[in-house]
């Protein structure tokens, strides 16, 4: 029996996922202008940017710069990037910045040396030490990740038992700490997983924290996106990340053949959702325009299909005025 969500939230990556994986650089002044534009259609979480290695993701280089020229808008938070601690120093000196107490674990070592230069014992040590600096500076802890949950380019295939056994070690360490036990986020970072997969790793992560909030970040690398959000859907997740026009991908992921696929379009699969009597909160055609401008800025066709064929709204006026007369 499916158990289809009443609402959804959609968190945007575009602005740093997909600006990272671009040839070159992009003028602040358009980012800033997508940044609104996304914040306008009603999102309640922009990423904007990241604060890491300038040589490594040299796209990224202006993050203090973006942030300092941010117009805010109420109800939206506009959140950042870090993978280490002078990437969260820079990001705290940073007005603008809404830190969200997150951390990111690694089931692969290749991937874990290769993204964070540690082991996945070394990194979880490391995320440990986040979760209590979070605590000490009265900050929430609010989203862990474990990327490449499905499977990875460089270490193989993920069984289901390296993601439960970071749930139950999470879970273990909230009880000690007598905090709550976080958003907890699947990512297909890769693009391995499949319907049937998604709702497997929902269940078992379901199974040993039924009161957690189970949110998904998914990749279209092999064209399943849409069928994994819509698996996820009948599990009842109600949190999605996504990127406007499907920007974005893993700069590190060693794909072969031209790189990385983007992420989950976010206006198609909030179009999806409202096509299916699901809410979404946002404004569809404010979306499609901000994916329009995301085209303009990156000056080449994007994947996403919405913002080539228009939402259905217009489509059913017209045929409503058409019958009238």
């Amino acid at each position: 029996m499916s158990d289809l969500p009443r609402r959804v939230e959609f968190h945007e990556e575009g602005p740093r996922e997909g600006f990272q994986m671009e040839q070159g650089s992009f003028p602040l002044h358009d980012r800033l202008a997508l940044i609104d534009a996304l914040a306008a259609s009603g999102l309640k979480q922009v990423q904007c940017a990241s604060f890491v290695s300038p040589r490594a993701v040299p796209q990224m280089a202006d993050s203090p710069e973006l942030f300092a020229s941010l117009k805010k808008r109420p109800g939206t938070r506009y959140t950042a990037l870090w993978l280490n601690e002078n990437g969260f120093e820079r990001a705290r000196a940073c007005d603008n910045v809404d830190i969200d107490g997150k951390v990111v674990f690694y089931v692969t070592e290749p991937f874990s040396r290769r993204n964070n230069n540690c082991s996945v014992a070394e990194n979880r040590e490391r995320q440990l030490a986040w979760i209590d600096r979070y605590i000490a500076l009265g900050i929430p802890f609010e989203q862990a990740y474990v990327v490449t949950a499905f499977g990875c380019n460089l270490g193989g295939p993920v069984p289901l038992s390296a993601v439960t056994d970071v749930v139950r070690w999470l879970k273990d360490t909230c009880a000690d700490r007598r905090i709550p036990f976080p958003a907890f986020y699947l990512a297909d970072t890769m693009g391995w997983a499949n319907p049937e997969e998604i709702k497997r790793r929902i269940g078992a992560v379901r199974e040993l924290v039924p009161q957690a909030r189970i949110g998904l970040h998914l990749h279209d690398t092999r064209g399943v996106g849409g069928a994994n959000v819509y698996a996820a859907l009948q599990m009842g997740v109600e949190l999605f990340d996504g990127s406007v026009a499907g920007l974005g991908g893993c700069p590190f992921a060693g794909h072969k053949h031209g790189g990385a696929a983007g992420n989950i379009c976010t206006e198609d699969m909030a179009f999806m959702c409202e096509e299916m009597g699901i809410e979404t909160g946002l404004d569809l055609e404010q979306l499609v325009e901000a994916a329009r401008l995301a085209e303009r800025i990156i000056g080449r066709p994007l994947n996403g299909r919405l913002m080539r064929s228009g939402t259905l709204t217009a489509m059913r006026s017209g045929a409503l005025a058409a019958i009238r007369s």
